[in-house]
């Protein structure tokens, strides 16, 4: 505390007098890796004019701490959180970038790698060679007798790319391991390790990072005989990491990764007596979006968001379409069993079959990431416009499917805007950027699928996004158009009360938002074909997009893969 400078003291002050401050409409995020966007620290500064023109006003950079070359999983086996990855510029350079996004009224994200370390981060390196202290900080194995009962009950994060939770090293010693063999887990029961990585934490936050995003924090407990993953240790530490960030860095937030269903993710908001996360982020809801795509059928989606609405309004999601992960196909498929005769194995076959463009009639265009044949299972890459349809078009020359590809492009950005919470656009989504297939030839990511959408950004594309009759214009002037209505309307306010309705169609999801005397009704095709659906609503509506007027929206017309916006008229309420 005594270190924070004066401008973060001042931030501190005015968001301690406005605490819903991170809960306004117009808050729009965009997550970026430095090196693909603009080269390095300094390039992405220079690139701010860009970004504000996009409307971004919270930035989440990608890992860039120190992390060794060729073993790093993208940046998240850290081997110092006080470094930078040299190519990328060194923590000065940081924290320049920190201080010219908080002129410009742009709050900055970075990622925390909480549960493990890189083999090559200090400690480790003095827990290999014995020196006392240090192999306490991770779990030391020196026969296979533990490691053999944990893995009864942990399942297993890569059971292809990196088999098992533990990695035995060349001195016959065993280390746990959970996602790769050169990232060592560590051990919370320690109580070395969460004073040193909370004074990690606190030495980022006073570089001027604003969002500390905590990686994998599920996991971040380890008990034998249990699965080893949102055990009640979990949310204790994250609960001090609250209280620990509220009296050194109060104008910090603190973003839970937990990639789980709503019933799990919500106990890492705490409760109003002791908060945990400030945001979590909304993963069931993304891959749930993805199937429904797939299937032309809202079912799941409704019933998840029948959850997601019926949560407190005090709890928080970033919310997003793509990101540089993976898409996993973690859905309920216990309900989608029982309802619709729905195998596990069988339908997400289907779905990678889908947006990989194998499947007749798809023109969906991604790679798949962890394919295990054995398990029927996989995960899938690709970029939001590519798995829209949008690069089939433009390797056919078809206008008619690159206009189909945009407007279910959009389509799926103004569902993820009408969501209460913070959305979030991955960097190049903003111009329809493509696959990138130059990974193939790199010998240091050719092993790792999720670099199709990692590619270097598009900036001779990105040029065009003044121009009206290209895809480029089409998607950024109209992602733009969406989201300055998003910040107008106050339905859109976290605060507005949300719920679901039947629309008429399977094909259909109607989501209703109101604040206050103001409705609006949102309605999405998940369908290629021409629907007519909408809600039980008589009076008059406007369509927020195209200022298309209705008298009742009982019944309305939607393009295929469109969606409709529809505020009922104040003055006829």
């Amino acid at each position: 505390w005594a270190a924070r400078k004066t401008a973060l003291r001042e931030q501190d002050a005015r968001r301690e007098g406005d605490p819903g401050w991170y809960r306004r409409r117009d808050l729009l995020g965009m997550m970026l890796y430095v090196d693909a966007f603009a080269g390095s620290l300094r390039g992405v500064r220079e690139k701010l004019p860009y970004l504000r023109e996009c409307g971004v006003n919270y930035l989440h950079l990608m890992p860039l701490l120190a992390s060794p070359r060729g073993r790093s999983d993208g940046g998240y086996a850290v081997s110092d959180f006080r470094s930078v990855q040299p190519q990328l510029g060194n923590m000065e350079d940081l924290e320049d970038l920190a201080d010219a996004c908080r002129g410009a009224g742009v709050s900055l994200c970075l990622d925390f790698v909480m549960n493990h370390t890189s083999e090559d981060h200090a400690w480790a390196k003095k827990a290999r060679a014995g020196e006392p202290g240090y192999r306490e900080r991770y779990f030391f194995y020196e026969s296979w007798d533990i490691p053999r009962e944990f893995e009864k009950t942990v399942p297993q994060v890569f059971p292809t790319t990196a088999p098992g939770s533990f990695t035995q090293l060349e001195n016959g010693q065993i280390v746990m391991t959970s996602f790769y063999p050169y990232q060592w887990d560590l051990n919370y029961a320690n109580p070395a390790v969460f004073n040193d990585m909370t004074e990690n934490l606190l030495f980022l936050t006073n570089r001027g990072i604003d969002v500390i995003r905590l990686d994998a924090v599920p996991y971040i407990w380890k008990e034998l005989g249990t699965d080893c993953r949102n055990l009640p240790q979990v949310h204790t530490l994250v609960r001090m990491l609250r209280m620990v960030c509220e009296i050194v860095c109060p104008s910090v937030l603190l973003l839970g990764e937990v990639v789980m269903e709503p019933a799990k993710v919500a106990p890492y908001f705490g409760t109003s007596e002791k908060p945990e996360c400030h945001m979590l982020y909304n993963v069931t809801t993304m891959a749930t979006t993805w199937h429904t795509l797939a299937t032309g059928d809202v079912s799941l989606l409704k019933r998840q968001m029948e959850a997601v609405c019926a949560l407190p309004k005090s709890a928080l999601f970033l919310n997003y379409l793509r990101c540089h992960d993976d898409i996993g196909w973690g859905l309920d498929y216990p309900w989608l069993g029982r309802n619709f005769g729905i195998d596990e194995v069988a339908h997400k076959r289907y779905l990678n079959d889908w947006f990989t463009g194998r499947f007749p009639g798809s023109d969906a265009r991604g790679e798949l990431y962890n394919d295990d044949p054995r398990l029927g299972d996989a995960r899938l890459c690709g970029t939001t416009a590519a798995l829209c349809g949008l690069e089939a078009a433009e390797c056919e020359g078809d206008p008619f499917k690159r206009e189909r590809a945009v407007a279910c492009d959009l389509t799926l950005h103004a569902w993820m805007l009408s969501q209460s919470g913070v959305p979030v656009i991955y960097s190049g989504d903003e111009v329809g950027r493509l696959n990138d297939y130059a990974y193939h030839n790199d010998p240091d990511k050719r092993e790792d699928s999720r670099y199709l959408h990692r590619g270097a950004f598009q900036w001779g594309p990105a040029a065009l996004r003044e121009d009206p009759d290209t895809y480029q214009g089409k998607l950024f002037q109209g992602l733009r158009r969406l989201e300055m209505i998003r910040s107008e309307e106050p339905c859109f306010d976290a605060g507005a009360d949300v719920w679901v309705e039947d629309s008429g169609d399977s094909r259909v999801l109607a989501l209703c938002r109101r604040s206050g005397d103001r409705e609006l009704v949102c309605l999405f095709n998940f369908s290629g074909q021409f629907v007519s659906a909408g809600v039980d609503r008589t009076g008059s509506y406007t369509e927020l997009m195209y200022e298309t007027h209705y008298s009742g929206i009982r019944s309305v017309e939607l393009w295929p893969n469109g969606f409709a916006w529809l505020l009922r008229d104040r003055e006829r309420c």
